[in-house]
């Protein structure tokens, strides 16, 4: 007879770890076995559920499975909508480019030329710098300390963490790193360092063809630039003729509050980069934003890829757009519950006095910055435990991210903060 012993069971993970790759990463901090996900929460094959507060490292900002986008692409799959289509025109591509010219470019004065590249971070990042290369016939780029860009070479290269950029296996090269705002400590103005390198012709630093930068650095650690910052950087590559690329992959699409990250300091980007949560419901989905003239320096296909194309992806976003995006009120409602998480992680902060314990963060991107790293692990891990998924960021992954959904309803908010404010109270 079959064993009725729970310890007998077969391990429901035994196929991945048998054959998945080395190189997992999440699934080693949530180890179960997910089949089903709505809104704010995961469940599990064995019935578990937990409410995410990673919402796919920001690409689900509207959550899982939101009904008002997954209908439109039912919808479309069931009258034999196109799924691939290289960069063809599609009826589902005009719909995107409309609602994204209505619901987004026009109500900020934005104008932009869309570029659809393979449908991920990294490779818009790669395109990015490959414009601005061309469009100014110099090599180099600036990027900042904690920054992040991506996993392929161009855009690691850009990418400040060690242990990422070790795993290259040849030198990058072609990126200066700069510091970011406040890593030398108050009061010390790194524009200011970044234009002594640049004016001094015995510097070492060539005159560098864009500079790339993240308003609020995720992955770095929920490090936000102030205003006075980025218009001072902005106004700096102006002078110089130098390119400035915002890389709006994580928290663009409305995880700081408006729909772009740089709404709040009045920049005007050269090069936008977004990906993650354009593509509605965590289909894959990447653009480059381009000033006009400076799209004009491309030639036909001198930059492609066979999946730039994803029409389900164009339908998921449009829909997504219009739903939320047309007028001002997903704002109100992003920047309510980013003010009850951060007075909540405040609490925690006063609540535990001796583990030294800070906060950061702005709109729905926020992180409870722990001296210790090692706590910031016990505390994701406790969570976990107890129903919540929360990642940690930072150079010494000391940062625990809050990062939920922008369309979490108050009762799952408050419920995952009270499981991450037991977890901080029990480690």
């Amino acid at each position: 007879m079959p064993s009725t012993d729970p310890a007998a069971a077969p391990d429901p993970r035994a196929v991945f770890l048998r054959r998945e790759s080395e190189v997992r990463g999440y699934c080693r901090s949530f180890p179960a076995v997910f089949r089903a996900a709505k809104g704010a929460r995961l469940i599990a094959d064995d019935g578990r559920e937990w409410i995410d507060f990673l919402a796919g490292a920001g690409s689900l900002n509207y959550g899982h499975n939101p009904p008002e986008v997954v209908a439109e692409v039912v919808a479309y799959l069931q009258r034999d909508g196109i799924g691939h289509s290289l960069d063809l025109h599609t009826t589902a591509k005009r719909d995107f480019l409309l609602a994204f010219e209505d619901c987004v470019l026009k109500p900020r004065n934005l104008d932009y030329r869309v570029q659809f590249t393979n449908p991920t971070g990294t490779n818009a990042v790669e395109a990015a710098l490959k414009l601005a290369r061309k469009a100014t016939g110099r090599s180099g780029i600036i990027a900042f300390t904690n920054g992040y860009h991506g996993m392929t070479l161009g855009a690691l290269a850009a990418t400040g963490n060690k242990y990422n950029r070790a795993a290259a296996g040849v030198p990058l090269s072609g990126t200066t790193f700069m510091p970011y705002d406040g890593w030398l400590g108050p009061g010390i103005d790194s524009v200011a360092v970044l234009e002594k390198y640049l004016d001094d012709p015995s510097s070492g630093v060539d005159l560098p063809a864009a500079v790339i930068v993240e308003t609020v650095q995720g992955e770095g650690g929920i490090n936000i630039a102030s205003t006075a910052w980025l218009k001072r950087l902005e106004a700096a590559a102006r002078a110089r003729g130098v390119l400035l690329i915002i890389d709006d992959i994580q928290v663009g699409c409305g995880r700081t509050g408006t729909f772009f990250s740089f709404e709040s300091a009045g920049l005007t980007p050269d090069i936008v980069v977004l990906s993650k949560s354009i593509g509605g419901c965590g289909l894959p989905f990447a653009v480059l934003l381009n000033r006009p003239d400076l799209d004009a320096r491309w030639k036909p296909a001198e930059h492609n890829g066979t999946f730039r194309g994803n029409n389900l992806a164009f339908v998921a976003a449009a829909a997504a757009l219009r739903h939320w995006w047309t007028g001002r009120a997903f704002e109100s409602e992003i920047a309510a519950k980013g003010d009850t998480v951060r007075a909540r992680l405040n609490a925690i902060v006063a609540a535990n006095p001796g583990k030294k314990l800070t906060v950061r963060g702005r709109g729905l991107m926020n992180g409870l910055v722990c001296a210790d790293p090692d706590l910031a692990a016990r505390i994701s891990a406790k969570c976990y435990q107890d129903g919540l998924i929360i990642e940690r960021a930072g150079p010494h992954d000391e940062v625990v991210k809050c990062m939920p959904p922008l369309t979490i309803d108050a009762a799952d908010l408050n419920r995952g903060l009270d499981i991450l404010t037991a977890a901080v109270a029990a480690v």
